[in-house]
């Protein structure tokens, strides 16, 4: 019996991040979640067969510990997904503090690629591995997300300049773009009126936004040898806003001239 892949999860408690848990466990990896403590449920994880530990990846001697204990005690990781971020409110550069902007960078620049370099270089030396960083769309436009955009941008830079480095030596790295994705916090903020669900739509080819199982699906098609010959790409999983967005000058993506008829079935 061949034994189960071990994939690694940053972030892995909500949103994006739970959702390549639950698809990894699904196909019959032996996952391992790492997050803030206190941030995942037990029971749930035990019904999927998912380990979690607390890690920050902002930490570079905790990430270092953690991947030596992951592979000392489970073996050597074949996937990892860098899930782990944070958001931040929209702000101008005279409100937006350094605070914040290094706190934001921090968690999804500087902590994306450590985790990267600490796994990514053990599976180098191993000669086999997968790696799918996830970035976002914000990363390819301008947004008033002065902290969060930029440190996006870097993460699909970081990619490209990552899969040439271990190429050869048998690690593929990707990157996803999600669009806009109903997670929770997303959700939460559209409850509290903080934003409006046309302005994250009206823009999108396909008129509608995300889910976080859309993202996972991708995810587990970037690690899986039916991607094999593919490395070094950002992926954009947005429901086509990118196609969309610049359609606003010239009144909007069309309406959809679908109209169902009596007796056609539907594929």
């Amino acid at each position: 019996m061949t034994k189960p892949l071990i994939s690694v999860v940053t972030g892995g408690s909500s949103g994006i991040g739970a959702a390549c848990v639950r698809h990894l466990a699904k196909r019959g990896d032996q996952v391992i979640l790492l997050d803030l403590p206190g941030t995942w449920s037990e029971s749930a994880l035990k019904e999927m067969g998912v380990q979690a530990y607390p890690c920050d990846v902002t930490d570079e001697q905790a990430v270092r510990e953690i991947a030596a204990m992951i592979e000392s005690r489970h073996g050597a990781v074949a996937h990892l997904v860098n899930s782990a971020g944070i958001l931040q409110h929209r702000l101008s550069p005279d409100k937006l503090t350094m605070t914040e902007w290094d706190r934001v960078v921090a968690v999804d620049q500087r902590g994306t690629y450590l985790c990267c370099a600490v796994f990514g270089s053990r599976m180098a030396e191993l000669g086999q591995g997968a790696i799918v960083n996830i970035a976002s769309i914000t990363g390819w436009r301008a947004v008033p997300l002065h902290a969060y955009a930029p440190a996006k941008a870097a993460v699909i830079s970081m990619t490209a300049c990552l899969a040439a480095e271990w190429g050869r030596s048998g690690v593929r790295v990707n990157c996803i773009s999600p669009g806009f994705t109903i997670t929770e916090a997303l959700q939460a903020a559209i409850d509290r009126g903080d934003r409006n669900p046309e302005d994250l739509t009206s823009q999108a080819a396909m008129g509608r936004m995300v889910t976080p199982d859309e993202i996972a699906d991708s995810a587990g098609f970037l690690l899986s040898k039916a991607a094999a010959a593919i490395t070094g790409i950002n992926l954009p999983v947005d429901a086509g806003w990118l196609a969309g967005s610049t359609w606003q000058t010239y009144g909007g993506v069309p309406a959809s001239r679908h109209t169902p008829s009596a007796g056609v079935r539907s594929c």
